[in-house]
């Protein structure tokens, strides 16, 4: 990666805030903050919140100015990362508590009749059935896949394999077992 150099203002300011000049931090937030406040409140559509981060990502730099790199990139650049960063886990935490807030109730359903779980049970024998009689490799890449999360690149990993192949064996995998399955009509 080749160094971006930040502008010799931003160098100046910078170092004058590590020095613990508060007006280098006030030219700072009087030239970046509607940036960082725009972006923000872009996030999350809400003003008071935007307000918020603008002030914790100034904060964040007046308690902690050695975390900037001018080597690395503009002032500019480097706060509003942090405040991008902010925002979205913002969104994500609300997003968290929304949910939880609805409890139990979001996945409560009418009890299942007798019938469709005996169904359900038959049809989930059969795709076990049908993913067993896979070929090794492609049981263990749609294994990996499907049934313990991975990814593309960790199930070549795994497996020893590029990721490309790790994705080819998985689809067809999949087409093999869309097939199997469609003669039982599961």
């Amino acid at each position: 990666m080749v160094p971006v150099e930040a502008p010799y203002d931003d160098r100046v300011l910078h170092q004058r805030v590590v020095g613990g000049d508060e007006s280098a931090l006030g030219e700072i937030y009087d030239r970046l903050s509607s940036l960082i406040f725009g972006l923000s409140l872009r996030v999350t559509r809400d003003r008071v919140i935007a307000e918020d981060i603008t002030q914790e990502v100034f904060l964040v730099f007046w308690e902690r100015p050695l975390a900037y790199d001018p080597e690395r990139g503009t002032l500019r650049a480097w706060l509003a990362t942090i405040a991008h960063r902010r925002a979205v886990d913002h969104v994500r935490a609300e997003e968290r508590r929304r949910v939880s807030a609805l409890g139990p109730r979001l996945f409560e359903r009418e009890p299942a009749r007798p019938e469709d779980t005996v169904l359900a049970a038959d049809e989930a024998e059969r795709v076990r059935q049908a993913v067993t009689a896979l070929p090794g490799s492609l049981r263990e890449a749609l294994e990996l896949a499907y049934f313990r999360g991975r990814t593309y690149r960790q199930v070549g990993e795994e497996l020893g394999m590029p990721e490309g192949t790790a994705k080819s064996r998985i689809r067809l995998a999949l087409r093999r077992l869309a097939d199997a399955l469609a003669e039982e009509e599961v």
